[in-house]
């Protein structure tokens, strides 16, 4: 066989879902673990949207349905994105992919020719440079600081910048740092871009997920010149309950989504179709849902900072969105993956170290789960630190 593609080879696999496996093996060998790798809710998806795929699959709702999903669905989006984040998008300007995982690799694969540049603001989610990489493209990392939040600033942006680049990526709640940018943050870093005629990927998956009198605003919402220069990508995952569904969705101009949906035919055909109509039952009905979620996952992020801060030698910025806390835990001597490797095996407590993330100084911590796990696993988190002191 002939050498596989050096770009395929290149890719690190997901340090999160690894981890995760392990600690399922020794759960599986009896071992009580404190799980805190995967950002998966644990709550069940609502019953209104799993009656609703039922009712698919019972009236013969398996066939393809058109390339850039159920036209009604992409309506219900359309309508969503103008309700909840004052978006005018036609159902032409929405195509649904296998998952917002999906959706941005198939964004990447669109925007993307060989060498361009993305700015990927650091801390970030471990997928996205694998993403830009595999569509040909080169990540460009702005390493934000854990005294500024996390958060990068419109001088990094201007600091990056070279012939090369053609986009910035925004993933506000930010997945692993669990922080968000406020508005007027948002709109200077959009603007900047700007500046440089660059499109903006803006991953707005934890949309719902937002604490502490924080309000949500979408990138494509603050100027007209926004809007056209925004790829808005979300899905039902994290507000729904919904991560084996595998559904995403992304917004932008006819003429990108055309583009994208020429490449999803060949590469996907389309979603799932009885999956699709359970999303269209969760955009219509499924608020009341989202809203009991958002409430215990508040009272979980306040426990768990709350125990985490008190820790001595344990820095971590206050988590304001999403389900992540990323506590730095430098002053204990140990690298990310060497101080994980021995919080699992030594107090059993599986976490996913900073590095998966570019942030060697860190670990992150899903609090999605229970407030009980959360208890247990923070006593033995501090157990651990104080025996490194």
């Amino acid at each position: 066989m002939k050498p596989l593609n050096t770009t395929i080879l290149a890719i690190q696999p997901s340090a999160t879902l690894a981890i995760a496996s392990l600690a399922r093996q020794l759960a599986a060998q009896g071992e009580k673990i404190c799980n805190f790798t995967v950002g998966e809710p644990d709550f069940d998806t609502p019953e209104l949207i799993k009656d609703a795929c039922v009712d698919a699959l019972r009236k013969g709702q398996t066939k393809y349905t058109p390339i850039n999903g159920i036209p009604k669905l992409c309506e219900a989006i359309a309508a969503k994105l103008q309700r909840d984040n004052g978006l005018a998008y036609k159902p032409a300007q929405i195509v649904v992919s296998c998952g917002a995982k999906h959706s941005l690799a198939l964004v990447f694969q669109t925007l993307l020719n060989p060498g361009d540049e993305v700015l990927v603001p650091s801390p970030f989610w471990l997928s996205y440079p694998e993403m830009i990489r595999v569509a040909g493209g080169q990540p460009v990392y702005l390493r934000a600081k854990r005294e500024n939040d996390f958060k990068i600033t419109p001088a990094d942006i201007a600091k990056a910048v070279t012939p090369r680049t053609v986009a910035l990526l925004v993933n506000s709640p930010s997945n692993p740092t669990g922080t968000m940018y406020t508005p007027s943050e948002l709109r200077a870093l959009g603007e900047e871009a700007l500046r440089y005629g660059l499109a903006i990927v803006a991953d707005e998956i934890y949309e719902k997920l937002v604490f502490e009198g924080n309000r949500f605003a979408s990138m494509a919402s603050f100027s007209p010149e926004l809007y056209n220069n925004t790829i808005t990508i979300n899905g039902f995952s994290k507000s729904y309950a919904m991560t084996g569904w595998r559904l995403g969705y992304t917004a932008a101009s006819e003429a990108f989504v055309r583009a994208m949906g020429s490449l999803q035919s060949h590469c996907a055909s389309a979603p799932t179709t009885f999956a699709q109509c359970g999303a269209i039952a969760a955009l219509e009905q499924g608020e009341a849902s989202i809203t009991e979620m958002v409430k215990a996952f508040d009272e979980r992020r306040r426990r768990i900072y709350a125990l985490m801060s008190a820790i001595p030698g344990v820095k971590c910025p206050k988590p304001t969105g999403a389900f992540y806390v990323f506590p730095d835990i430098s002053s204990f001597g140990l690298d990310s993956v060497a101080f994980a490797r021995r919080l699992l095996a030594e107090q059993k407590v599986a976490v996913v170290p900073g590095a998966a993330f570019d942030a060697d100084a860190c670990i992150r911590f899903s609090y999605a789960c229970s407030l009980q796990e959360i208890e247990t696993g923070m006593a033995r988190f501090r157990a651990f630190c104080e025996s490194l002191r």
